[in-house]
């Protein structure tokens, strides 16, 4: 009878434990949502900010100082230009373990300045836009890392906490620079989000990718009067091409390439000294990219021989396909499903199909629903992003959040347009709650930690990073700083 009694005892102190300890989460999250709801005005006034100052890569001088100015305001310790990048900043809050991270970015498009309207008109024409949502990112992360700082300042959490700014994710990759100086290194878990027209907690990859130029040096001759005294640096530059399009047929499905033609000669008759062409390589896995990098370079080297030119080749940058890590995702899920959907106004919704109707997709408004978790796709639609980097060092946990119409071009006008009212608005909202909240888990749950690690160990098997970036420092902006 005494055993049996002291079994129900601790079973009694077990069952209260457990009882303690989802409170204290539930507490925690609600503690969350109600942090970034209090910073509402201040987070829709930054990212409009942002959404105007529309600065692409390395010269988001006035973005980053926002975000860093308001992380210090709000008591963190932020240190400016990191790894080299003027708009580079980390900062932090608390201290010991766990460390937990959260990206954000801020970096615009060129080109596709839009007007807040659901027909396409340009804001300032030539100018920039925020076409991927990016004003939207670095405010809702940096709510996100707040509403975490404030519990750690309560006591009610223990460890750091560490927003880091991270620019030019649309060209050279700042992440890439940072995580080459182990700048995410110590961290025990990652967060970050993106724009989209859904909201799927992120078990998707990214394709990775090779940034590179090819240069072809000849020499000028007389077009008409001497072309045999001249070697063309355009024939080095077609005979190129053509081999990459050869190439095509015979590389896996998975591969894309893409190129530019930077420059290919002046005038009809001089024969071109020199022609220069701008090329990226994707595919599911880095493996396979430097397999058809390298049988490029032999192209760019076969090339400069039929036309008796020089050929060089310099990478600009690359970037790491995304390590899923699905034990993080089922997490960031059950946060999605406790938040439930976006809910739009009827103003919204026609805004929304509007902008379908002019790009001719069907007008179904917006997606506002919280979707399932999918099996992870080992051939990965779309782009490619530096946050494949910082995954390959530590778990990255991802989510992706709607701020604009379904179907819609992508890093174009329609996107500009969303990030910069209110559809745009609740998406970041949501994203700060769902990643404050996940931060909550992962900060109380220590197996949790543990599981995540486990899960990302056993996909990295043992692979050691190395960017894919040249020597030296990156590649900025030759600008003089505004006042």
């Amino acid at each position: 009878m005494r055993v049996i009694k002291t079994g129900l005892l601790l079973m009694f102190i077990f069952s209260g434990n457990l009882l303690m300890a989802q409170k204290k989460s539930i507490s925690n999250k609600d503690a969350v949502t109600r942090s970034v709801d209090s910073r509402r005005t201040e987070m829709v006034a930054m990212s409009d900010k942002i959404w105007a100052y529309a600065e692409t890569a390395l010269k988001e001088r006035q973005s980053a100082k926002l975000l860093a100015d308001y992380a210090e305001s709000q008591g963190f310790k932020v240190e400016r230009g990191v790894a080299g990048m003027p708009t580079a900043f980390i900062a932090s809050y608390g201290s010991g373990r766990p460390i937990v991270g959260i990206l954000g970015e801020y970096d615009a498009l060129p080109g596709i300045s839009q007007k807040s309207q659901p027909t396409k008109e340009p804001l300032v024409a030539g100018t920039a836009g925020h076409g991927c949502g990016h004003n939207l990112f670095g405010v809702a992360s940096l709510a996100s890392a707040i509403s975490i700082k404030e519990l750690i300042e309560q006591g009610k959490l223990r460890g750091t906490i560490r927003f880091y700014g991270t620019p030019a994710e649309e060209a050279v990759g700042g992440k890439i620079y940072m995580a080459r100086d182990g700048l995410f290194n110590d961290l025990d878990v990652c967060f970050d989000w993106h724009p989209g027209t859904d909201i799927q907690s992120g078990t998707q990859s990214s394709r990775a990718m090779v940034d590179f130029i090819v240069e072809f040096k000849g020499k000028a001759a007389h077009a008409a009067a001497d072309p045999w005294n001249g070697r063309s640096a355009v024939d080095g530059l077609e005979a190129f091409t053509d081999g990459v399009n050869m190439l095509r047929e015979h590389v896996k499905p998975t591969v894309r390439m893409h190129y530019a033609i930077v420059a290919g000669g002046d005038v009809p008759n001089v024969v071109p000294e020199y022609a220069k062409i701008w090329m990226w390589i994707r595919d599911s896995r880095r493996d396979g990219v430097q397999s058809v990098f390298e049988r490029v370079k032999e192209i760019a080297k076969g090339a400069a021989i039929i036309a008796g030119v020089e050929s060089i080749v310099s990478v600009i940058s690359g970037d790491y396909e995304v390590l899923v890590n699905r034990t993080g995702a089922e997490a960031m899920q059950k946060n999605l499903e406790q938040l439930g959907p976006i809910i739009y106004t009827e103003e919204e919704n026609i805004f929304a199909k509007k902008i379908q109707d002019v790009s001719q997709v069907p007008a179904t408004g917006l997606d506002g629903k919280i979707y399932p978790i999918i099996p992870t796709n080992e051939d990965p639609s779309g782009g490619s992003s530096d946050v494949g980097d910082v995954s390959w060092i530590v778990p990255e946990i991802r989510l992706r959040v709607t701020t604009g119409a379904k179907g819609a071009p992508w890093h174009a006008w329609a996107e500009v347009a969303c990030a910069g009212m209110s559809i745009g608005h609740k998406g970041m909202m949501f994203a700060a709650k769902a990643m404050g909240m996940t931060m909550v888990d992962v900060f109380e749950n220590e197996q949790l930690r543990k599981d995540v690690r486990a899960e990302f160990e056993q996909r990295r098997n043992g692979h050691v990073f190395k960017p894919y970036i040249p020597d030296g420092p990156p590649p900025l902006p030759n600008e003089t700083p505004k006042n």
